[in-house]
């Protein structure tokens, strides 16, 4: 069992380095999924077949000593063994293997995770500047997985409906062209709505986004400045940015389902938000890969709301809520 255990740890050494230095693609859901159930099986074949066999052969060894010395006091013999190395030898019987403290010594630990992790908050980093100026490379964030219903972790399968994404909230959604990564950008577009992005100005439904001009805001992860604006989404104030020199239109649209309800011209996009479905944007309108170029996040892909910066360890005053 010793020789099983080195080797599952030497899988998921490999499995960590070759995420770590980009080689695949990770599932971090799957992993902690997969990682319960090996260290539950070891910790109920530690609570119903290994501790209990150490138990019997310490009894055993007890019963053993007991006898051994009655057999000795019958003769007239008190004072043979020390009572210290017994006791010795009866708990390095009892005492648990490396390779069982190191699966079944994990289990409440592995589990308490992935349930926190599954069903209340998860972590995440932000890796790009695509939600600049509301979240920068490096924030450390905290999305709330049951905002938006309950669900099957790995399948990510809704079982309990809750709230439904809202105009302006922060979402973090699995890519639809690669489910295994995850991204965040904002709500910009429910289902039913016409979303056009003209002349770099966000209209819902035909009428304009209330703006307001709050002068040039310097872009640190690419050394310039942008415009910023205060632009009022559904109930959610937050600033945005554009790049003056940026073209309007967008250019390198991928061929995604439902595409035949956008409309791309040189002033922008327009689209009409298909049942289930949601059209999501960046922050950083001009530098951010988004539904304007890869379409609608059906919504099984949905993680959750993200809703806190819990840390930034290069900058530790943004720390705290965000819009």
């Amino acid at each position: 069992m010793g020789l099983l255990t080195g080797a599952l740890y030497a899988c998921l050494a490999v499995y960590l380095g070759g995420w770590y230095l980009g080689e695949w693609h990770g599932n971090f859901s799957l992993l902690l999924f997969i990682l319960t159930l090996v260290t539950l099986g070891f910790w109920l074949a530690e609570r119903y077949r290994f501790r209990p066999a150490r138990e019997r052969a310490a009894a055993a060894l007890q019963a053993q000593q007991a006898e051994r010395q009655g057999e000795l006091a019958r003769q007239g013999i008190t004072q043979v063994d020390n009572p210290a190395h017994v006791e010795e030898a009866r708990s390095r019987l009892l005492m648990q293997p490396w390779w069982l403290d190191w699966t079944a010594g994990l289990f409440p630990v592995i589990c308490a995770v992935f349930l926190l992790r599954s069903f209340l908050f998860e972590p995440f980093k932000i890796p790009s500047g695509s939600m600049v100026p509301t979240l920068l490379v490096g924030d450390l964030i905290l999305v709330n997985k049951y905002h938006y219903g309950i669900r099957l972790p790995v399948i990510n399968k809704k079982i309990i409906a809750n709230n439904d994404p809202q105009r302006g909230d922060v979402m973090v959604f699995r890519y639809p062209e690669d489910p295994r990564i995850d991204y965040i950008k904002r709500v910009v577009g429910v289902p039913g709505d016409e979303v056009a992005y003209l002349n770099k100005r966000l209209f819902i439904n035909g009428q304009p986004v209330p703006t307001t001009a709050q002068g040039e805001y310097y872009d640190e992860d690419d050394a310039r400045y942008r415009q910023r604006f205060t632009e009022k989404l559904g109930q959610v104030e937050h600033s945005i940015l554009t790049t003056r020199e940026a073209p309007p239109f967008v250019a390198g649209a991928t061929d995604f389902r439902f595409k035949e309800n956008c409309r791309y011209t040189g002033e922008g996009v327009t689209c009409k938000v298909p049942p289930g479905h949601y059209f999501m944007m960046g922050d950083n309108r001009d530098n951010s890969q988004d539904s304007r170029y890869w379409g609608f996040v059906p919504d099984e892909n949905i993680v959750g709301k993200a809703f806190v910066v819990w840390m930034n360890l290069g900058n530790l005053g943004r720390i705290g809520s965000f819009h």
